[in-house]
């Protein structure tokens, strides 16, 4: 619970502005505790909000999308890239693990995968994609509507995301994911989700 409570503090500061002294005060109390994180290599810490399963229109659905599902609550570790020089081949990518976790029973999931940064130009605002697999509690087959025939418990996970950094530690990072098995298991009906994180990089 500490090292929750500290994010929360970081991302109160970065919202409110506090400034001056008192701030420098509050935040030297947290200093050895963002020293040990940082020691484990953990470089930004997220949480978030999504759309479930917008993909699929069904009952109250408009046009191509459905927002009307229970959401999922998200949560995301971003580590540092690893000195090896493979990881700067590909475009030095943190090391990512996450969990999405529905509020009405429907699919949730726990994903591993590596995530890559892009500055746009000299802005504060950025691109970011990530790719890895994802293991979920939903059906194989035989789901009923609106739960989802998914084929393998084991998934593809992909994102795309646009993000803008305010200040040095708070980001606020706009993504659309997807997870399926590309068809290496049928039935293969997949997950399209849609929401909005908040980090805080250490």
């Amino acid at each position: 619970m500490r090292f929750f409570s500290q994010i929360l503090f970081g991302m109160i500061l970065a919202l409110t502005n506090v400034s001056g002294g008192h701030a420098q005060d509050l935040a030297q109390n947290s200093n050895q505790e963002f020293d040990f994180i940082q020691d484990f290599g953990l470089s930004e810490f997220r949480a978030g909000l999504f759309y479930h399963s917008i993909d699929d229109v069904g009952p109250g659905g408009v046009g191509n999308t459905n927002f009307t599902r229970p959401g999922d609550i998200n949560f995301e570790a971003l580590f540092k890239t690893p000195e090896l020089d493979v990881f700067y081949w590909i475009g030095s990518p943190r090391p990512t693990i996450g969990a999405n976790i529905n509020t009405g029973g429907l699919e949730s999931f726990i994903r591993l995968g590596l995530t890559w940064h892009l500055p746009i130009f000299d802005t504060p605002f950025y691109l970011e994609g990530q790719f890895g697999g994802a293991l979920h509690n939903g059906d194989l087959k035989g789901a009923v509507f609106p739960r989802r025939n998914l084929g393998c418990s084991l998934m593809f996970y992909e994102s795309a995301g646009v993000g803008v950094n305010i200040g040095d530690n708070l980001t606020v990072t706009g993504v659309i994911e997807h997870s399926s098995t590309a068809n290496i298991c049928l039935p293969n009906r997949g997950l399209t989700n849609l929401g909005v994180k908040i980090g805080y990089r250490f």
